[in-house]
């Protein structure tokens, strides 16, 4: 299990089992956020097995899958806060790990430049380029129209 860590609190991973779940926990973490939709492929854990062994190791858990480039701003809101009130640190994955990437890097965008986001993501070889131009949009809050500026 490969682990690339963003930030002292933010580590994303490939899509892991439940006992590499369960290795999580044992190395310290306290939350993970699954962002692959259930049924993606047919060797895939569900989403309830990874939540069952993450409740069995002691960590909270958060589902909030999305398809790649169909990434809502409502999806973004949402890890945004899971980031801010899950127990720390948190591990996020997806099948290989570039979505969960994207999300943290769109869940930052207040804190972080673009070529600060896509350079962080690339020192662990997910490629965040492709995503400049989504990067460099505002993320509009729920309810809220993002603004030109």
């Amino acid at each position: 299990m490969k682990l690339a860590v963003l930030t002292p609190n933010v580590t994303v991973l490939a899509q892991p089992s439940a006992e590499d779940i369960v290795d999580l926990a044992a190395k310290g973490y306290r939350s993970i956020i699954g962002n692959r939709p259930d049924g993606e492929s047919e060797d895939q854990p569900s989403w309830a097995e990874l939540e069952a062994a993450a409740s069995g190791a002691g960590l909270e858990a958060r589902h909030i899958p999305v398809v790649m480039g169909q990434i809502t701003d409502e999806q973004v809101a949402e890890f945004r806060e899971a980031l801010e009130t899950l127990p720390k640190p948190i591990a996020i994955f997806c099948r290989t790990g570039t979505r969960a990437a994207l999300l943290w890097a769109l869940a930052n965008q207040a804190n972080l430049t673009v070529d600060e986001r896509i350079g962080i993501a690339a020192k662990d070889d997910y490629d965040l380029e492709p995503f400049r131009q989504r990067l460099s949009q505002e993320v509009a809050q729920p309810g809220t129209q993002p603004t030109s500026g």
